[in-house]
C-alpha cells in the first residue's frame, strides 16, 4: 500500500469511529480465534511470569486488564482511545488511564511495572519504534515484556514476506465498522530485533496453534532485561 507518513495517525482515527462497535464485539465474544485460543494464550503467558504489578499497553475496553486483576494482579490500563478508557472504567475492575504510546515513552506514567503486555496493540510503526526503546525504563530490574500478535508466516498472506505497511479490513466484522486502519507487517525477525535492538533478550516464543485448521494465529514474544540473563 501507499507509505503515508501519517499512517500512526490513521490507526488512531479508525480506532476513534470504531471504538462503538469493536466494544460490542469483545463484549457478544464475535471473534472466534480470540475465543478458542488466543486470550487464553495471552492470560497464560502473563500469569507464568513472576510479578504483581503490569501494565496493559492498549488495553481496549479493558477485558485483559479485568481477566489479570482476577486473578490477583494490580494491573494499569492505557488506551489513546477515550471511548475504551470510559467504558473500561465503568466495569469497576482494574485503573486505567487515557495515555498515548508517545506519552508513555516520554515517561508520563511515572512508575515501573514488572510485566507491560501489548496483546495484538503494536499495529503502528514510529510509535511501536519508540515505545519499545522506552521499554527499560518501564521494566522493574527482573521484568518482563510480553507481546502477542499475528503470525508474520500467516498475516503475510500471499503477499511478500518483508516489512512493511499493508492495508486492513474488517471481514467477518458488522456492518457497523467503517475504514478499516493500516497496519505496520513485521517479519519474525523483525520483531525479534525490536526487542534485542532496544536492550532485551527474548527467553520463550509461543505459537498459538488454532484447534481446528492445526495453524499458528499468533506468536508470544517473552523477553526480560539483557542484564538480567545471568540472574535467571
Amino acid at each position: 500500500m501507499k507509505i503515508d507518513p501519517d499512517n500512526d495517525g490513521k490507526i488512531i482515527e479508525s480506532w476513534v469511529k470504531n471504538a462503538a462497535p469493536w466494544i460490542v464485539a469483545i463484549e457478544e465474544r464475535q471473534i472466534e480465534s480470540r475465543n478458542l485460543i488466543t486470550d487464553r494464550s495471552i492470560v497464560d503467558a502473563v500469569v507464568s511470569r513472576d510479578g504483581q504489578t503490569v501494565l496493559d499497553l492498549g488495553c481496549g475496553e479493558g477485558w485483559l486488564t479485568r481477566a489479570l486483576v482476577e486473578r490477583g494482579m494490580n494491573v494499569l490500563g492505557t488506551d489513546i482511545i477515550p471511548a475504551f478508557i470510559d467504558i473500561a472504567k465503568t466495569m469497576g475492575v482494574g485503573e486505567f488511564e487515557l495515555a498515548a504510546y508517545a506519552e508513555i515513552a516520554a515517561g508520563k506514567l511515572a512508575k515501573k511495572f514488572d510485566i507491560v503486555v501489548a496483546n495484538f496493540s503494536l499495529i503502528g510503526k514510529e510509535s511501536v519504534d519508540g515505545l519499545c526503546r522506552s521499554m527499560p525504563s518501564l521494566l522493574t530490574d527482573r521484568g518482563t515484556f510480553i507481546v502477542q500478535t499475528l503470525h508474520p508466516t500467516i498475516a503475510s498472506g500471499d503477499l511478500p514476506y518483508r516489512d512493511g505497511w499493508r492495508a486492513s479490513s474488517w471481514d467477518g466484522f458488522s456492518d457497523e465498522f467503517t475504514d478499516p486502519a493500516p497496519w505496520y507487517f513485521r517479519t519474525l525477525a523483525t520483531w525479534i530485533e525490536l526487542y534485542t535492538a532496544n536492550g532485551l533478550s527474548i527467553i520463550e516464543i509461543r505459537e498459538p496453534i488454532h484447534p481446528q485448521t492445526g495453524k499458528p494465529v499468533a506468536v508470544i514474544f517473552i523477553g526480560v532485561l539483557r542484564s538480567q540473563i545471568g540472574l535467571l
